[in-house]
């Protein structure tokens, strides 16, 4: 078979490279020699193979990080509580009659002593009538035993009546003055049963539904004709763990505090913080012993009305006087078998790993007790992008406001 030197270079780009060098390749005799040239040139720089495209001209991932920055917060724990009314009260009808009147409409606030229902008092007014007659009919029998007795004195005194009948003269009139008293009593009741047929409020606040209209039978089996609750102020009831009370009693005790400057907060259904804050009030003295749990409560003011009795509602008790802390967002928090860690940018642009320890949260940010210092820039967004020791470009933070508000 016979070669063209054209084939050979064709075939082989560092023939390419010999012929450049004036290296002449004429047949089949020069072909050996060729080969040998071809290989001493290949391994010239000029002939090495190319390299694939490096990792340093591939761009750094973009990412968004945030200053860690000192804020003051407290430790809080978070439990499940409901809104109890200081006062609550089922108006229940005391006497029996029909439902005359009712004078409020359901849902609107009420005063002490706002007149609620009518109960037709005609019948009781009547009896009222008819005790005072006996009253004055008791005091017209006492004045006449009381002179009966005075002419059998006299008479006693002139030996002209036996000494029994003036004894039972002095009996009667003792009886009759028993019967004043008597009269007087039942007059008093009556006078309290009329006063029965109105219903009044006992205390301030809220009136639910009416069960029962106008012109319906109630007596005191009727049940209750309305509920009233008071507003403002307003208490929320909440259990907590035996274990969580003692851990807390301890701290306060540790720390000269007092528990009943212990701040409560309450969380709306919508998450949202309820305006007003609230102290403890109240320890129950017992233990639910199904839950080895016992009932705590904090009075808190509810001027809007905003807290509803029955509701349910979130509870942040915070736990010791507010400190010192780097605060985070929580979404730089990263999770391996070792433990919690972040990426925070160095002074060179490159990631690296730290690891931390976390304490309370504050809404969307976390404390950090170690691994921090004010000031390392943490990286928030793009983590998964990153590797330890990665160049990275760090993007301006367009939430940083908010990852770090208090």
């Amino acid at each position: 078979m016979r070669y063209q030197s054209a084939d050979i270079i064709s075939a082989n780009p560092c023939a390419a490279s010999a012929s450049s060098h004036g290296v002449a390749v004429h047949g089949r005799h020069s072909l050996t020699g060729y080969v040998l040239i071809a290989g001493m040139l290949c391994g010239l720089s000029a002939c090495q193979p190319q390299a694939p495209q490096s990792a340093a001209s591939t761009p750094p991932p973009a990412v968004i990080a945030v200053s860690a920055k000192t804020q003051q917060v407290a430790e809080e724990l978070q439990f499940v509580g409901r809104v109890v009314a200081v006062d609550r009260v089922d108006l229940r009808a005391r006497v029996e009659g029909f439902l005359k009147e009712r004078r409020f409409n359901e849902g609107q606030l009420v005063a002490e002593g706002d007149l609620l229902f009518v109960i037709e008092p005609d019948q009781y007014q009547a009896v009222v009538e008819q005790r005072a007659a006996d009253v004055e009919k008791a005091k017209a029998d006492s004045q006449n035993a009381d002179a009966q007795l005075k002419r059998g004195m006299e008479l006693l005194a002139q030996k002209n009546i036996a000494k029994a009948k003036v004894d039972e003269l002095q009996a009667a009139a003792s009886v009759a003055k028993a019967s004043i008293a008597q009269a007087e009593a039942a007059l008093t009741a009556a006078k309290l049963d009329l006063s029965y047929t109105k219903i009044v409020s006992p205390v301030a606040g809220r009136i639910g539904l009416a069960s029962l209209t106008v012109g319906n039978l109630v007596s005191p089996a009727s049940g209750s004709l309305a509920t009233i609750v008071s507003r403002d102020p307003i208490y929320v009831q909440f259990p907590v763990t035996q274990r969580e009370l003692l851990e807390a009693k301890r701290k306060i005790h540790e720390k000269g505090g007092d528990p009943s400057k212990i701040e409560v907060k309450v969380r709306l259904p919508d998450n949202s913080l309820y305006a007003h804050a609230g102290y403890l009030n109240f320890i129950d003295v017992t233990t639910n012993q199904g839950t080895d749990s016992v009932t705590i409560r904090a009075e808190l003011p509810n001027p809007d009305g905003i807290l509803v009795d029955g509701q349910y509602v979130g509870v942040v008790v915070q736990r010791g006087a507010p400190q010192s802390a780097i605060m985070i967002p929580q979404s730089a928090l990263q999770l391996d078998q070792q433990g919690i860690y972040v990426f925070v940018v160095d002074a060179d642009s490159k990631a690296q790993v730290r690891r931390i320890e976390t304490g309370p949260t504050k809404g969307a940010n976390v404390a950090v007790s170690k691994g921090l210092s004010e000031g390392d820039l943490v990286i928030t967004q793009g983590v998964q992008k990153v590797r330890p020791g990665q160049e990275v470009k760090v993007s301006p933070d367009q939430t940083a406001g908010e990852g770090t508000a208090s």
